[in-house]
C-alpha cells in the first residue's frame, strides 16, 4: 500500500511525518527541532489538509504527491499561527490540544522560532514541487500566502482584534475562513481544477468553524475542549455569541452548514465530498440541531 492509497488521516500524518524528519539535512538545534514535532503532534482533526485532499479527491486527485505537498504546507501554517497565538503576548494560553503549549514547554523565544520555523518550512515545501510543476507550485505558493499574510489572511484576521470598531464577518473570514478557503483552492488546484469556484466552500465552513468556535467557547469546560475556555469575554474579542445570543448564533451555524454543502462546485466526486462536509458539520456542531444539516 502506498501513502496515497492510506485514509485521508493516515495519509496526512504520513505526509507530515515525512516533512518533518527529512533525511539529509545539516545538523539542528535540538530543542527547536523538538519544537518543531511537538507544535505539528499530536495534530487534532487536522480539519484542514483533510478537506485539501478530499477536494483534490472529489477533482480526480491527478497528482497525489503534489496534493500532500500542500495539504501539509496548508497544516503547517495553520500550527505556527497556533503556536503564535498561544503566546503570552497573544492569548496567553497554557494549554493546546490538551498538552502545554509550547511556550510553556520549551520557551518564548523558541515558540516564535518554531512558528516562525514552520512557515517557513511551509512554502519551501510548495517550492520544492516547482522542479516538476512550476506552474502549479508558483499558484499553490500563491494562494497560501495571500490566505496568511495581509490584507485578506489570518495576520490580519489576528490584527482585527487591535480595532476598536470590528467588523465580524471580516473577522471572521480573515481569521479563521483564510485557511479553509486555501484549502479548498489548493485542493482544486493540486488536481488540475481551477480554484475560483471552491472559494464560496471555503468561505461557508470557515465561517461555520468560527461561529462553532464561538460557542464551544462558552458551553464548553477546558478539559472537553482542551485549551482553557471563555477567552473571548477575557480578551473582549468580536463573538457570534456576543452578537447574536446563544440560541442567534446555533441557528447561524444551522444555516452556514447548509449554504456550505449546497455550494459544492460539480465535479466527480461531489456527492462523497457532501458526505465528508455533512460529517464535519456534525462534529464541529456543539450542540445537536434543530434540523439534521443539509436536510
Amino acid at each position: 500500500m502506498t501513502i496515497h492509497s492510506l485514509p485521508l488521516n493516515a495519509r496526512i500524518e504520513a505526509a507530515i511525518a515525512a516533512a518533518i524528519q527529512r533525511p539529509g539535512l545539516p545538523p539542528a538545534p535540538p530543542r527547536l527541532a523538538s519544537a518543531l514535532a511537538y507544535a505539528v503532534a499530536p495534530g487534532g482533526a487536522r480539519i484542514r489538509p483533510t478537506l485539501l485532499l478530499a477536494v483534490a479527491q472529489a477533482c480526480g486527485d491527478r497528482a497525489p504527491a503534489t496534493s500532500d505537498a500542500a495539504a501539509v504546507a496548508l497544516e503547517f501554517i495553520h500550527c505556527a499561527s497556533l503556536v503564535h497565538d498561544d503566546l503570552p503576548c497573544f492569548d496567553d494560553s497554557d494549554l493546546r490540544r490538551g498538552k502545554p503549549t509550547v511556550h510553556k514547554a520549551y520557551s518564548e523565544p523558541l515558540a516564535v522560532l518554531t512558528g516562525d520555523s514552520l512557515i517557513v518550512l511551509a512554502f519551501d515545501i510548495l517550492a520544492r514541487l516547482g522542479d516538476s510543476d512550476p506552474a502549479t507550485a508558483l499558484a499553490l505558493m500563491r494562494h497560501l500566502a495571500a490566505r496568511t499574510g495581509m490584507p485578506g489572511g489570518i495576520c490580519a484576521g489576528q490584527g482585527w482584534e487591535s480595532e476598536a470598531t470590528v467588523d465580524l464577518r471580516a473577522y471572521h473570514v480573515a481569521k479563521t475562513g483564510a485557511l479553509f478557503i486555501a484549502a479548498t483552492q489548493m485542493g482544486a488546484l493540486a488536481a488540475g481544477h481551477a480554484p475560483e469556484p471552491w472559494e464560496d466552500l471555503g468561505a461557508l465552513i470557515g465561517e461555520a468553524f468560527q461561529v462553532a468556535d464561538d460557542l464551544r467557547d462558552v458551553l464548553y469546560d477546558a478539559e472537553a475542549l482542551g485549551k482553557p475556555v471563555g477567552q473571548d469575554a477575557v480578551h473582549l474579542r468580536p463573538s457570534a455569541v456576543a452578537e447574536m445570543g446563544l440560541q442567534g448564533a446555533i441557528r447561524h451555524l444551522q444555516n452556514i452548514l447548509a449554504g456550505a454543502i449546497a455550494s459544492i462546485p460539480k465535479c466527480p466526486g461531489e456527492a462523497r465530498l457532501a458526505a465528508i462536509v455533512r460529517d464535519y458539520a456534525t462534529k464541529m456542531t456543539p450542540v445537536a440541531p434543530v434540523h439534521p444539516v443539509g436536510a
